[in-house]
This record gives structure tokens, sequence and C-alpha cells, in this order.
């Protein structure tokens, strides 16, 4: 039996006698509901716990009941190795209090001893066993005719009516009186080569898999700890691993765009404060000119050290997309942005736990700054922390491999998982031709690539020469973002399961001209170049490698918001059709990979409805393979808001393929409460009224191949 009791009191406030008697209050409410179920009091066990909590924020930790000092160290305790970090000076609250009470009926249970004492201890029968490349002559044992204590040297079998037990060569089983046989080495392992002197195949998929969970454990702990739709319901996030020198080593299935380009941020923050990074320490940055893809995207990066020592060993990362940090337009992702400035707060570094201790002050001031300061700042807050317990979760993961690997161990298969994703992508380019491909977008700005390979040497040159130069709106894309528009397209070439990592790029030259739209200059404007130059880039490549009509080539970046609410989500459309399948339809494509907030949680969060979200019949280009549909999304407010749209592909349609269909350009319309339909451009800003209603017809995907007739 479960009893709680919402509390919200303040730690320093409340008596340990009050606490008490409440406990005591809950636990004999629980006793008497198992006493009216038949159980005696002395049957009946409690257990009593206080949720606690800072004030200011929403997680709390259960803590066991004692006296008041212990409970606070306890809390303290938990909450750092939780998190990373613990506040000094802020308000502790018991929340909730709650008592579980068990009953149970007593027997005292008789172990059944069915192990005999003086068994024969001789074999069955002798058969032969293939094991270590050899067969062994090996004798089969009865488990009813062994007796206590008896050693059986492998190689061996021990049979019984339910299992089968195989002892290897240089094993040796014991059976105990309790009736387990134990297993132990006797012989030591002969090893051609030491572990981590050269990769072994096993350990390889092994740590390869490894890797993979912890950056998805990370995910996890961010999910379920942060406190914005964006992050917590879209899973607008990525978490990562690097090695000492900000090489990426393995990453969860999170958001292409931010893998691709979080390793450059990494890089970025070792140039600047490689001499000064300590244990404790977690860092902040968002600037595009410091490996950054727009400012709503904060990185939070933690250098992870030996238990024993100064040793820098790894890095774990965190990238989230804050619901707003900032600039002219609520959600800061405005329409038309010039400047960078105008789209938010920016940093290139900025501690925000210093060796465990959490810099809120420091935080608020850098939120409050520039000339449009972020409008939530205790969301953003709350989101960070989560961003920093999801890195802490994956520095304990890390230290825990080092401490059952061995720290050699560990590093060689760092380096041998990016040995082996490197040799996946020369195997793919011994097969791949040369390509070109010049890709217009809606402004009449030109995305032109030319892919040159080697297959003797196995190697590819991806040159963007020839692309527009840096343009007056907020199309331009990091470089940070171009290249991880290729590596993704590389990437997805190999069809081996391996974690995307820096070793998918070696063999690959990247040529990206100072000063164009895919590496601009301060100041320039940045905001769509991460979400829609992105998807233009990806869709080049694989138009100038002949294996895949493009997507729907935008991320339909629709925002809404006031001082109150800020909200953001991208919106699925159609997929690309390629040589031997359709595309899909109404789904996230290439550089994006988030969800859509369902409706009962946008319902509940914000002040509007969801009246429409359906397939755009017919969107995708016809071909011998079709291309995917784009969907029909309208959504109608309750109050006054600003609401933007930052979309592609309005002007111009998704290219078909080797003689398939383009597929159709997306619309967008505002119906305003009168009935009138105004249309809206691919880039806008709109002030609506309670009634007025946003509707949002997504573009198809390109068709792949003639039709036959």
């Amino acid at each position: 039996v479960l009893k709680e009791q919402a509390l919200e009191l303040l730690w320093d406030t409340v008596s340990e006698n009050d606490l008490r008697v409440c406990l005591q209050n809950l636990e004999n409410q629980g006793r008497s509901a198992l006493q009216a179920q038949g159980f005696a009091n002395q049957q009946v066990k409690s257990l009593r716990r206080l949720m606690l909590r800072f004030q200011g924020t929403d997680s709390s930790l259960p803590i066991d009941f004692s006296d008041k000092e212990t409970m606070r160290a306890e809390f303290q305790r938990q909450y750092r190795q939780r998190f990373g970090f613990c506040y000094e000076n802020r308000p502790l609250l018991a929340e909730t209090a709650i008592v579980e009470c068990f009953g149970s009926e007593a027997h005292t249970l008789k172990a059944l001893n069915t192990v005999p004492l003086n068994g024969t201890g001789q074999p069955e029968l002798r058969t032969r066993m293939f094991s270590n490349d050899a067969w062994h002559d090996t004798p089969v044992y009865r488990r009813e005719n062994l007796s206590v204590k008896q050693h059986v040297d492998g190689p061996a079998i021990i049979i019984e009516p339910t299992s089968t037990i195989v002892i290897e060569p240089g094993w040796q089983g014991e059976l105990q009186a309790g009736g387990n046989v134990l297993l132990k080495r006797v012989l030591p392992l002969q090893r051609a080569f030491a572990s981590g002197t050269r990769a072994d195949p096993v350990l390889l998929e092994i740590f390869n898999k490894l890797f993979m969970s912890i950056a998805e454990q990370m995910g996890f702990v961010l999910q379920n700890t942060a406190h914005s739709v964006n992050i917590k319901e879209r899973l607008d996030f990525s978490c990562a691993l690097f090695d000492a020198g900000g090489q990426l080593i393995a990453n969860a299935p999170h958001i292409p765009v931010h893998l691709g380009s979080m390793g450059e941020s990494v890089k970025a923050l070792l140039d600047k404060y490689s001499a000064s990074l300590h244990p404790g320490d977690v860092y902040l940055l968002n600037s595009p000119y410091a490996g950054g893809t727009h400012l709503p995207d904060i990185t939070v990066v933690t250098p992870v050290f030996a238990q024993d020592g100064p040793e820098l060993l790894f890095f774990t990362a965190s990238r989230g997309h804050h619901a707003d940090v900032g600039g002219i337009s609520p959600g800061s992702m405005p329409a038309n942005s010039r400047h960078i400035e105008e789209e938010g707060v920016i940093s290139e570094g900025l501690k925000i736990v210093d060796q465990g201790h959490f810099q809120e002050a420091t935080l608020r001031n850098w939120l409050g700054s520039g000339l449009y300061p972020a409008r939530n700042p205790e969301q953003n807050l709350a989101d960070l922390q989560a961003q920093i317990a999801a890195n802490e979760k994956g520095t304990k993961e890390l230290l825990n491999m080092v401490a059952s690997y061995s720290l050699p161990v560990v590093q060689a298969y760092m380096h041998y998982v990016q040995d082996n994703a490197e040799a996946c992508v020369r195997a793919v380019l011994a097969r791949l031709s040369d390509g070109a491909f010049v890709y217009a977008m809606d402004d009449g700005a030109k995305i032109a690539v030319a892919i040159t390979v080697d297959r003797v040497k196995r190697r590819a040159r991806i040159d963007f020469s020839g692309t527009s130069r840096q343009l007056p709106n907020n199309f331009n894309a990091p470089a940070a973002v171009c290249k991880a528009a290729v590596l993704y397209v590389f990437r997805t070439l190999v069809q081996d399961d391996i974690p995307l990592n820096a070793g998918c790029m070696k063999p690959l030259e990247i040529i990206i001209p100072d000063g164009s739209l895919l590496n601009p200059c301060y100041p320039a404007a940045v905001v769509a170049g991460n979400v829609e130059t992105s998807q233009y880039i990806v869709d080049a490549l694989y138009g100038a490698l002949g294996v895949l009509a493009a997507s729907q080539g935008t991320m339909n970046n629709f925002t809404f918001g006031n001082d109150r609410y800020q909200y953001y989500e991208t919106i699925c459309g159609g997929a690309g059709a390629g040589d031997s399948f359709d595309g899909c339809n109404a789904v996230q494509t290439h550089m994006t990979n988030s969800r859509i907030t369902d409706p009962e949680v946008l319902e509940l969060r914000f002040p509007v409805l969801l009246q429409e979200f359906s397939i755009r019949n017919g969107s995708g280009g016809a071909g011998r393979s079709q291309g995917g549909d784009g969907v029909v999304r309208r959504i109608q407010f309750l109050e006054p808001m600003t609401a933007g749209i930052l979309s592609s592909h309005r002007v111009l349609p998704p290219f078909g393929i080797r003689g398939g269909k383009p597929g159709k350009p997306g619309v967008n319309t505002v119906i305003r409460s009168n009935g009138r339909v105004e249309m809206v451009p691919g880039c806008a800003e709109i002030e609506v009224d309670p009634g007025d209603a946003v509707q949002i017809e997504t573009p198809g995907g390109g068709g792949f191949g003639w039709i036959k007739k």
C-alpha cells in the first residue's frame, strides 16, 4: 500500500517532528488498509521517504527519512551524482511525504538438499568435443552422480534433465553444497596478442555497441529531465562521445545536423580553453563561428578526466534546440533576420559549472545580454541543467568502461571504431563514380558541388566551389553544417551497422570557399542555414551521386509565441524515391529526426487547437519509384500571438531524378477568423488573432526513373 501527501514546505522552516508526525499518519493509514486484508500488525513493514527538490526546479529525489541534516546531505549527494553539480544556497523544499507498507505471511523455508554427499563421481561415457580450434576427448558426467566439493576439470560435460553444462579446457567446475556448479579458470588464457594491441572483431563489435549505448543513455536522461516541449516531447536534441582530441567516437541516432557538427564545437572549446580545463567543469557554446549551427542549438560540453589524476581522457556533449534564446521573434527562428544578433544571445564558450559549482548568476547574465535577450530564462536554465545531467551520465559510464576494460584498451578501441568506419566508407568509394550537381534555391542562390572519386586510393574530393556567395538573408550555413551534411550522406551509403563517427570523414576532402553561403563570415545571419540550407546540401550530394531524388528539402520551421509562450516545431513531408524503393509519406527527412508534438501535449501547454494533420495526397513526384507525399497541418490560435514560418521549396519543387517527376512545392496560408485566406511566402512573420489559423502544406519528394509505357 502506497500513501502520499503533498507538502511543498520550505526545509528550513519545517520541524523534524512535524515531518515525523505526517509520515506516522500515512503509515497508520497504510497499516489499517493491510490489516483490513487480513495481515496482523507484526506482519507489516513500512518504508518512509520524503521527495525533496531545490526551489525553482522540477527534479525531486526520494530520500529515506532520518534526521534533517542527514537527509539534506543525502539529497545533495544524490543531486550531485545525478546532475554533476549542486546548488550552494538555493532553498530546499519538502515536496511530498511517501510511506510504503508491505504485508507478508511469515513462513519458515526449509532448504531441500538434493545433492548427494557421496556420489560415485565417475563419468557415464566419453565423447569428442570441439573447442579452441581442436577436438578433445571429453568425459560426460551425470549431475546426480557428482559428490559435493568434487572438482571436474575441463574439457568436460555435465548433464541433467533440464540443462547441460560445458566446461571448456582451462576451466574447472566444483559442485557446491547448495547444488550450484562453480566454474573458475585454472589455466591462464593463451593469447596471440595482448588485448588492445590490435582490433579483435568480437571486441570491436562490443565496443561499437558500448559507445552507442552510452550516447543513448545520455539521451534518455536528457529527455526525462528536460522541461521544454521542444526537448522533452519533440526530442530535438543529440548526445555524443568524443576522444580527448575532440574526434567524434559515437552518437545516438538523434539529429544528424547536430551530430556531424558537434565535434567542431568541442574542437573550438579545446582551442580556446585547453590549458584551463579542470575536473567538474562544464562549458556552453552556440556560436556558428565556433562549431555551432544556429543560436537556438546550445551545446553543453563536459571534459572527462581520469578518476585518479589530471589526465584529460574524453568529452561528453549534448546539443539541444532551446525554444527561445532571444532575437527579434519569439522562438528565435526569425524569418527576416539579417545580423546574427537579431537571432538571439551568442557565446563561443561560457563556463556554466566551475569544478562542480553551478554558475547560475553567470548564466542568467548571459541569457539577459545582447540587443534581444532570451524571453524565458527559467526554461533555458531547466533544459541546460538537463543537458549537464546527460553529460554526467555519459561521464560515469565512460569511467565505468575504463574500470572494466582498462584505459589503454578503451582508448585503443576508440581508434579502432574510427578505423573501421573509415574502412567501410572507403569500400563504398570504390564503387562510386564522379558527379556534379547545381541546386537552385527559392531565393535565386545556388549550391554547386562536384564529387571526384579516386577508386584506386579510395578517396573522394567534395568541392563546393561555384556555390553562391554569402547571402544578405539568414540562409547562410556555417561550415560545420556543410561538413555534417557530407558526413551524413556518406554514412547513409554504408550498409554496415557502424556508429557515425569521425572515421567516416578521413577518406573525404571537403572544399568550402570562404565567404560563401556554406562558410559565411561574421556577422552573417544563419538561422535558416542549419535547418533549410543543410537539406539543400544533402539533396545536391545525392543528386551528384545519382542515387536519390530530392526529399521535401525543408524542415518547415514553424514558430509562435509571445512573452509568455514560445513554441517551435519542424513539420514532416515527402521523402525522395530511389532505384528500388518509393519515398516515404509524411516523415522527417535527412538532417532532422525530431518528433512532432502530440496533439494533447500541444493543446495542454499552449493556447492553440490542432485542426488538421493529414497526408497531402498526390504531392509526391511520379516515376518508376514514387516520391513520398507531404502533409497538411493547420493550427488555430486562441490568443493573439506572433507566428513565423521559415521554409523552402515554396517556389521551386524538389527535383526528380533519372526521369522521375518533381514533387509538389509547399504552400503556406493564413485563414482568418472571418474566412479570408491569405497566401504566405516561404519566409514570413505573421500576427494572428484569436480564431485565426495557419495552414502549412509541405512539399512532396521527387520521383525516380522513367515510367514504363
